[in-house]
């Protein structure tokens, strides 16, 4: 891990933003809100970021969420951390937050698409680290988790899905990659009996099985040929390459 002087000034100032000035806690918990951008800090280092993209990923809420009395501006990052560092920060920072929630989402999903790989390695971490909360949440607290989102549960994880696969394809090299499909199917199955009946899967007879035709994941929005999860002389189940929904079953019992 990458521990320089630069990186300690970035975990001093994110403290006092977060801790120090307003004391902000995780959305409905009583968990120090600074656990939040440490991890996504972390995560980053793991993956061996460089050193800017590390500090931006520590610092990536500041101008968000900081406090009028104690406001971070882009400038103030320039001066402390340098040009770099602030144009990453403010790339991460979500504009327009007076819009209904689901306004916002869909102009993060857009902005998302012009990202560099360092905006979206930083974005990456960001969702690891919430995700992963959320899922150990769910875990000990079930739908009750979800309270305290401003979107219902599906909602909530239809947005997560969405911005996986948005960054995947983006970036199919990302070296987080593969742990945002495996939270991306940890999430599905969340939300599994929700999807299942909202979004059932094409159910076709085997003989009509066309393994050169396209298919489109109606959650993350994936879209393309994929290879079948389960291939034998009586049924294929194939299943999105991203959140691992079941996209299409041919079963040779429809023959008959």
């Amino acid at each position: 891990m990458i521990y320089t002087s630069k990186i300690q000034k970035a975990i001093k100032f994110s403290i006092k933003t977060h801790e120090v000035y307003q004391k902000q806690k995780r959305k409905g918990k009583d968990i120090p809100y600074i656990v939040h951008p440490l991890t996504t800090g972390i995560i980053l280092a793991s993956v061996k970021a460089s050193e800017d993209v590390i500090i931006a990923g520590i610092l990536h809420d500041t101008i968000e969420d900081s406090i009028p009395e104690k406001k971070v501006t882009k400038k103030m990052l320039i001066e402390r951390f340098g040009k770099k560092v602030a144009d990453l920060v403010e790339s991460v920072t979500e504009k327009n937050k007076e819009l209904p929630w689901e306004e916002r989402k869909k102009e993060v999903l857009m902005h998302i698409k012009n990202f560099s790989h360092d905006l979206l390695l930083i974005k990456s971490a960001d969702i690891i680290s919430n995700a992963t909360e959320l899922i150990e949440d769910f875990e000990k607290n079930g739908d009750e988790t979800f309270s305290r989102f401003n979107a219902p549960k599906e909602k909530t994880i239809l947005n997560y899905l969405k911005l996986i696969r948005t960054i995947i394809e983006c970036w199919a090299d990302n070296p987080l990659a593969k742990d945002l499909i495996f939270i991306a199917k940890q999430l599905q199955m969340i939300g599994n009996a929700f999807f299942m009946s909202s979004y059932p899967e094409i159910v076709i007879e085997y003989k009509n099985y066309n393994k050169n035709k396209e298919l489109e994941c109606p959650l993350c929005g994936w879209h393309g040929k994929t290879h079948p999860n389960i291939e034998s002389d009586l049924v294929i189940d194939v299943t999105c390459p991203i959140c691992d929904k079941i996209l299409l079953v041919a079963n040779f019992s429809f023959c008959y």
